[in-house]
């Protein structure tokens, strides 16, 4: 009766879900309070009070019912003006479509550009949701490795684009890196794709206000003319349940106008029918609101003090809240498991397209981190050995 790709999927599943249900296991046997799990990037900070404010007023004082396909009229002009400043660009309603999430976004953004047996290009290490998504329009993931600091390599990039590529997947801060690509590399990026006109760089940004130090996150749409950011408030306001994104749609997009139209009508039939209602008015009020980072930093740092004391080097963690981990042995996999004998849990760099490093998300409280410490260590040694 199932679908043989579905089949393949279940016995294949990522291996951050891997890890989620050996936590899961784990806490039964052990007691939620004797696992470590840096697994899953689930957001664990209170949304901002003005967010909770408005969802209670909300509830009881708007419509809940049907509206446009790609949004409230208002909401998506809020948007668009709050996009605008942040991209540089100029937009208009009709450039946003609000989607359920930019996972959400993604689907929409791939329904409305794929034919059977186009290309979609990520870039490793790269988010391992990717290939699903791609695949369910038909299409096939291709995979360009960045360099070694973990930027984008626009040599292997040139190589990796054929005659098939439909688009490319940029997705800075990184999971699971935490790098910000720079805006020297995406004007390089933009110099390539000049020899390349009808490729679509998709960037994927929900991470974009989730950066330390005050690194900037570079426009996008205002550097690379044939372009679409997909975001979300899952990160920044700590509601990836509630599943409420937006896509915006660069000016210099190639047949704007019939991707706007496909993107509507793929938000419909792809079943989401229409992003949530109330969320949507959430986000156009809290555009300026965000969780406290310095929360988010104060357990990096923490994090970091565990691996620096055990000699384990880290790509620099300039936004997002993981760690990405380069593992004292070649093989990730084993350091897992070590890891996990230890009731510890992260995720093999494997999933992400890139051996030998482990991600750690650092969404989890600080009590957590300092007990996991020791447990890191040891596993460490018993690698080694």
């Amino acid at each position: 009766m199932v679908a043989q790709q579905m089949l393949q999927y279940s016995q294949s599943s990522s291996w951050i879900r891997k890890m989620f249900e050996e936590g899961a296991r784990l806490k039964a046997v052990h007691g939620a309070g004797k696992v470590y799990d840096f697994s899953l990037g689930n957001p664990d900070l209170p949304p901002p009070p003005k967010a909770l404010a408005a969802m209670a007023r909300l509830a009881s004082e708007m419509s809940h019912g049907y509206m446009p396909n790609a949004g409230f009229p208002e909401v998506r002009q809020t948007l668009a003006a709050h996009a605008e400043q942040e991209h540089g660009v100029k937009l208009t309603p009709e450039d946003i479509i609000m989607t359920c999430g930019a996972g959400g976004g993604i689907n929409v953004v791939l329904r409305s550009i794929l034919n059977p047996g186009d290309e979609v290009m990520a870039l490793a290490p790269y988010f391992v949701e990717y290939r699903f998504y791609v695949e369910n329009f038909g299409g096939a993931l291709s995979v360009a490795r960045c360099g070694e600091d973990f930027l984008p390599d626009l040599d292997n990039i040139r190589r990796a684009i054929t005659e098939k590529t439909k688009a490319i997947i940029v997705n800075s801060p990184n999971n699971p890196s935490g790098r910000v690509y720079p805006e020297r590399v995406l004007h390089g990026l933009r110099d390539l794709l000049a020899d390349y006109p009808d490729i679509l760089l998709i960037s994927d940004e929900p991470y974009r206000r989730l950066v330390y130090d005050d690194i900037p996150v570079p426009p996008v749409l205002k550097i690379i003319p044939n372009a679409v950011v997909v975001t979300s408030a899952s990160k920044s306001l700590s509601l990836a349940g509630e599943r409420i994104g937006y896509i915006a749609v660069g000016p210099g997009v190639h047949e704007r106008q019939e991707l706007l139209n496909a993107m509507t009508m793929a938000n419909r039939i792809l079943g989401f029918v229409n992003a949530p209602a109330m969320m949507q008015q959430v986000l156009a009020e809290c555009l300026t609101c965000a969780v406290d980072m310095r929360i988010y930093r104060k357990r990096r740092d923490l994090l970091r003090a565990i691996f620096d004391e055990s000699s384990l080097a880290y790509a620099p963690p300039e936004g997002t809240f993981y760690l990405f981990v380069k593992a004292p042995i070649p093989d990730d996999i084993a350091f897992c498991n070590a890891l996990v004998q230890e009731r510890i849990l992260a995720v093999p760099g494997t999933g992400f397209g890139w051996p030998g490093f482990v991600r750690f998300a650092y969404c989890t409280a600080e009590d957590t981190i300092r007990a996991a410490g020791p447990g890191i260590m040891r596993a460490v040694a018993q690698v080694k050995s």
